[in-house]
């Protein structure tokens, strides 16, 4: 078993690797300049790797993004093992990553409840406090001097 600095050295090596090699080595038009690799983790055994990829896009680039990185997973592989030199070059497995949608429903979240607090904001506007403005008892002057 290895330790967990050489498993999140070896993650980054692969996930700079993926990227460059995604960037200038493959010629899938599959995978333009709309996938992005935000991430890579190893397994403590240092033998499977997965790495996590964005796509700037709709469904139907997503879809064929993952079909692309399927079909280029034997040449990032090599890649990966010429860069890395170990004995056991980890297998690649490619995961897309929830980021931004989880981004997005947050966003939506977020302008919900402003949207909500304007709403609050003008429906108290003009409203008037139910008793005195000041609900806390002063002390009165005569016991103030006693």
């Amino acid at each position: 078993m290895a330790d967990n600095a050489r498993a999140k050295k070896l993650a980054d090596l692969i996930r700079e690797v993926v990227a460059e090699k995604l960037q200038r080595g493959v010629k899938d038009p599959r995978l333009g300049t709309h996938v992005t690799i935000t991430d890579t983790r190893v397994t403590g055994d240092l033998r499977e790797a997965t790495v996590f990829y964005t796509v700037y896009g709709d469904d139907e680039d997503r879809a064929s993004a993952a079909a692309g990185l399927e079909s280029a997973k034997g040449v990032l592989r090599s890649a990966v093992g010429a860069a890395a030199g170990t004995k056991f070059t980890p297998t690649l497995t490619f995961m897309a990553d929830a980021l931004p949608d989880n981004a997005k429903a947050m966003e939506d979240l977020l302008d919900r409840a402003r949207a909500q607090d304007a709403r609050v904001r003008e429906v108290s506007s003009g409203a008037k406090y139910a008793g005195d403005a000041d609900p806390y008892k002063a002390p009165d002057e005569d016991d103030a001097s006693e």
